[in-house]
């Protein structure tokens, strides 16, 4: 079916209620510690802001920015990937933007809209607006400010990078798409269905034009499935080609490594500071995977796009951005004397965890599955559309 056929069926599917998508990642808000803030500046995208700031922060302080995907909230994504048990047990704030259906019928940040894509406007002020806000609230280092996010929060998590560039320290993208690949809905599916290749200066100059400055450039991870049939995985090479092109770096990866038994690739400065790397995880539909980390503990339950994967894409993203080594320093420097602290909170224990996982999937099939399935246009097309916020 050519691109022209596929616009003019989406354009009707949202007449058709008997296509309306089930709400995906919807998990108890009681689950999550996120709170709700108000009145943090100028909201232009009329996005609601929700946060979580542990007791204990380590110096000098960090803010890690999340993003959900398509048909999830802020507070259900947060108990999906377990940032806020991350935040708690390495001392970081986190900040969660959560999306608006009056915005877009399926919560989906609108990384394709002209008038959320580009710096001080729309959507991307908003998100802009929230982190000054946190910054200024809890004195957190202008040096040690980080983003990520899934799917349609991926996209729009390559848009505050290239528009805010000076903001982030650092950024990770999962299952998303590179910045300025899509301004209308023909390009956002064309983008998304067959990821056509760019040269690396034009993906680089797009980047460049979203703002002033000139660097340095942020460093990136990048992770994508590699069975994924919402979010063509060729994306995660061109998100890739874009920030080798502004960090002035080959194409052929310094290293390849497996990491919890996936391909990892990774490229680094003069000063072996990994600039660029990215995750190739094998067999895995569209989502976050999950997992244990590399010491043992469990971050995340399983769900819609959240999907068990054995490594775990938070903690790997939260090491990369130079998080994970609070715990292991404030050891160090502890005295033998001190009295046992309380150990740190941990996830669900494994039983409970497959209670909740056991739960969701009478409601929505696992999304990993959908690598031993045939090929079914109608529910590729669907679920790219859920992932472009394209449905009303």
């Amino acid at each position: 079916m050519s691109l022209a056929r596929n616009v003019d069926l989406l354009r009707r599917l949202p007449k058709l209620d008997g296509l309306r998508l089930a709400e995906f990642g919807r998990s108890p808000d009681s689950s999550s510690p996120l709170e709700e803030i108000t009145g943090f500046g100028d909201n232009p995208g009329a996005l609601r802001m929700f946060a979580f700031v542990p007791a204990q922060l380590q110096k000098p302080r960090a803010l890690v920015v999340v993003l959900h995907g398509c048909g999830q909230t802020a507070a259900g994504y947060d108990l999906g990937a377990g940032w806020s048990t991350l935040a708690r047990h390495y001392g970081f704030a986190l900040l969660m933007p959560e999306q608006q259906r009056v915005n877009n019928g399926n919560t989906c940040f609108n990384w394709f809209n002209p008038e959320d894509t580009a710096r001080d406007s729309g959507e991307a002020r908003s998100i802009r607006e929230m982190i000054a806000h946190m910054a200024d609230a809890h004195r957190i280092d202008p040096r040690r400010i980080f983003i990520t996010g899934l799917s349609a929060g991926g996209g729009m998590t390559s848009v505050m990078l290239a528009t805010y560039p000076e903001v982030f320290a650092a950024g990770a993208i999962i299952a998303g798409l590179p910045y300025g690949i899509a301004s209308n809905l023909r390009e956002a599916l064309d983008g998304m269905f067959y990821s056509p290749q760019r040269p690396d200066r034009e993906l680089g100059d797009f980047v460049r034009r979203a703002s002033n400055h000139r660097g340095p450039w942020p460093r990136i991870s990048v992770w994508h499935g590699s069975a994924d049939r919402t979010v063509n995985p060729g994306n995660a090479n061109e998100i890739v080609k874009q920030w080798l092109d502004l960090h002035d770096l080959p194409a052929v990866p310094m290293a390849e490594t497996n990491v919890d038994g996936y391909p990892r690739q990774a490229w680094w400065n003069k000063d072996g500071e990994t600039l660029v790397e990215s995750y190739a995880i094998t067999d895995m539909a569209h989502g976050t995977p999950l997992g244990l980390a590399d010491n043992d503990q469990r971050y995340g339950i399983e769900g819609a796009f959240l999907i068990e994967a054995g490594i775990s894409s938070s903690y790997h993203i939260a090491k990369f951005f130079g998080l994970t080594g609070w715990i292991a320093e404030a050891k160090k420097a502890a005295k033998p004397a001190t009295p046992a602290k309380a150990a740190p909170a941990r996830s669900p224990a494994p039983h409970l965890a497959r209670s909740i996982r056991a739960k969701v999937a009478e409601e929505a099939a696992e999304p990993k599955q959908e690598a031993s399935r045939g090929f079914d246009l109608g529910q590729i097309i669907t679920r790219a559309l859920t992932a472009a916020g394209l449905m009303k």
